[in-house]
């Protein structure tokens, strides 16, 4: 993508989407300390209030010793440029964007394959550089982005020379950069173009790893989505363990179904991403008894929005700290739902068979579908009864969406369960508990493509299964006494 004041030739290129490694990024050597409020120092990293309890100062510090081994946040940048000014000038700018670091500066371009400049960029975990492209002899500048294209493909290549070259542009392009920044590119430039590169890195880790995200989400208040993430979260933990809940709620619930009083939420995480390594957001958490973490909604109603820089940076570090990342989305349907969406491998709209339900999840269905969400959206229905006339195709047909699982209708069981705080996701005695397990061991079970959507089919019939062709995996109905 072409980045700057202006966008020439910008018809001819696909938009390039490459997300942030954060797998080198650990911030190490901190230290959590907790006071009571007092008068700001250049300490103090910020106050929050919960609930009328004491404000307490969360404050990060920086350890003295072993400062030279430190690993600092943010993206690894390294700067290739024949003129010394310049070099000083992007330096400054990527530091500008708080989400990047400069690890080399060289003045000079490598003239081969065992020049050791190369070599300094894999020694420095360099994850993009920036080569600056001379106007009047661009040669060496494009040969540059050749070589390290060659040689270090897992490093991503910025070009930054004047938007008024074309030709530039189209040879800096075709050598192997994936972006082209004005000489003139304002800060925000910049970190759009890093914020682009964080977003599809992250997806394509995930794709990659172990980790699975799953996201549930409401077809209308009172469907029962945060029921169904926090039970499946909890069965999940039972059998795989390292199981992390987030509720990224307008006003969370989580933490009342498991009977847990969280000193932080999600507010405090995403406002100390800057700062976040594995030891921080680990102390963020509330641990509930199976070992299951909770990273609790907002407790009061709140106006923050996230940004997508913001919402990938998060989770990365998830992802690196679980097996299993279970996003409780109800009550959202917004701009930061879609991105929730496109950065999970499979979403579950939990809905019921009344027509205002299914009317509703199927206008979010279309309001998913400019993402990657739509593709991996399928439909839980919760408080299932069979109704006769009424069949699976039915729901599939006003939804547009596939039916995944059916959770059984026992408000008996269900309902003093929220209310005690013990969830039935760990309770093998009733038939709802053994539907969530069942519903985890699916979900865990299922495979991953290679875009990081999961695998997931539902079979109306065990009888039209002789009919159908093979598939990676076909998830069952739970009906009463299965």
């Amino acid at each position: 993508m072409i980045v700057g004041k202006t966008q020439p030739f910008g018809h001819l290129f696909k938009r390039w989407t490459l997300p942030y490694n954060w797998r080198t990024q650990q911030l190490t050597g901190f230290l959590l300390r907790f006071t009571r409020p007092r008068p700001a120092a250049s300490f103090l990293a910020r106050s929050f209030d919960y609930e009328g309890h004491l404000a307490w100062t969360l404050e990060v510090r920086s350890m003295a010793m072993n400062t030279e081994k430190r690993v600092m946040p943010g993206i690894a940048v390294a700067i290739l440029t024949e003129d010394r000014e310049q070099s000083v000038l992007l330096q400054s700018r990527v530091e500008s964007t708080n989400l990047a670091r400069t690890v080399l500066s060289h003045v000079g371009f490598p003239t081969g394959a065992s020049d050791a400049v190369l070599r300094q960029l894999e020694d420095q975990r360099a994850e993009v550089v920036l080569v600056d492209i001379d106007p009047h002899n661009p040669t060496r500048a494009i040969r540059t982005i050749e070589l390290i294209h060659a040689n270090t493909p897992e490093v991503t290549i910025f070009a930054v020379g004047e938007m008024n070259a074309p030709a530039n542009i189209v040879s800096a392009m075709r050598a192997g950069a994936r972006e082209f920044l004005d000489h003139t590119a304002s800060r925000e430039a910049l970190i759009e173009a890093f914020t682009r590169f964080s977003t599809t890195l992250s997806r394509s880790q995930r794709s990659s790893s172990k980790a699975r995200v799953f996201t549930f989400l409401n077809a209308k208040g009172g469907a029962g989505a945060t029921t169904a993430a926090v039970n499946t979260a909890v069965a999940l933990q039972e059998t795989h363990g390292r199981v992390v809940l987030v509720d990224f709620a307008p006003i969370g619930h989580a933490a009342l179904q498991l009977n847990l009083r969280p000193q932080f939420t999600i507010i405090d995480a995403l406002q100390n991403l800057h700062r976040m390594d594995g030891s921080l957001l680990d102390g963020l958490m509330t641990p509930y008894r199976n070992g299951l973490h909770l990273l609790a909604g907002a407790q009061q109603p709140h106006s923050g929005v996230p940004t997508g820089s913001e919402l990938a940076r998060l989770f990365d570090l998830l992802v690196g700290q679980y097996h299993f990342v279970v996003l409780d989305c109800s009550g959202r349907i917004d701009g930061t739902m879609q991105m929730i969406c496109d950065l999970s491998n499979a979403v579950l709209m939990v809905t019921q068979t009344d027509v205002v339900s299914l009317w509703s999840a199927g206008r979010i269905h279309a309001f998913l579908q400019e993402g990657a969400g739509r593709d991996r959206l399928r439909i839980v229905l919760n408080r299932y009864k069979k109704i006769p006339g009424f069949t699976d195709e039915d729901v599939e047909k006003a939804t547009n969406c596939k039916v995944l699982w059916k959770v059984p209708n026992n408000f008996q069981v269900i309902g003093p369960a929220i209310d005690k705080g013990s969830p039935v996701g760990s309770q093998g005695n009733h038939e709802i508990g053994r539907s969530y397990q069942g519903l985890a061991a699916e979900l865990a079970g299922a495979t991953t493509s290679s875009e990081g959507a999961l695998s997931l089919l539902y079979q109306h019939d065990k009888g039209d299964s002789k009919n159908r062709g093979a598939s990676p995996l076909v998830v069952s109905p739970v009906r009463a006494g299965q």
